[in-house]
């Protein structure tokens, strides 16, 4: 019985090393979520005050702002879609994550039924041989006890 929990305790060890594998493509994902979202933000701070530059000029040169304003809102259109696209890989890997970390319980808990039956069948064989421990001592003691009576009462 030992190679199947050698074998169970290798699985389980193999599944933790990819529930955290798992683990660490999902927080790169979340990371580069984060970043991408950074970028938008900045670049719609960015639109915002070359509006206001625009709008404050007199001498006429805001007319560029119209160039600007176009390659930011394609760009802002890539970044969105590179954002759509990372959240589906981190929907995905967080599936992936799931499915891990219940592989990795269903083996767990595998082990530990394991583990209490092979207690069970211990502390059953253990009870066996202290009842005949018992038996033994309580057979002496009765045939001491006869031998006593019959030297007690057959000596008179």
């Amino acid at each position: 019985m030992a190679k199947p929990a050698k074998g169970l305790k290798t699985l389980i060890r193999l599944s933790k090393f990819n529930v955290d594998e798992k683990r660490r493509v999902l927080t790169q994902l979340q990371a580069r979520e984060e970043h991408v979202i950074e970028e938008i933000r900045k670049g719609e701070e960015q639109l915002r005050r070359e509006q206001q530059l625009a709008a404050e000029d007199s001498t006429g040169v805001g007319f560029a702002y119209g160039a600007y304003h176009q390659a930011w809102m394609k760009k802002r259109d890539l970044m969105h879609q590179a954002l759509a696209a990372v959240r589906a890989e981190i929907e995905k890997a967080r599936e992936e994550l799931a499915e891990a970390f219940r592989e990795l319980k269903t083996y767990e808990v595998t082990q530990a039924n394991r583990e209490k039956r092979e207690r069970e069948e211990a502390d059953r064989k253990e009870q066996i041989f202290l009842d005949e421990v018992g038996l033994t001592m309580h057979r002496r003691k009765g045939e001491a006890d006869a031998q006593a009576d019959t030297e007690e009462f057959g000596g008179e």
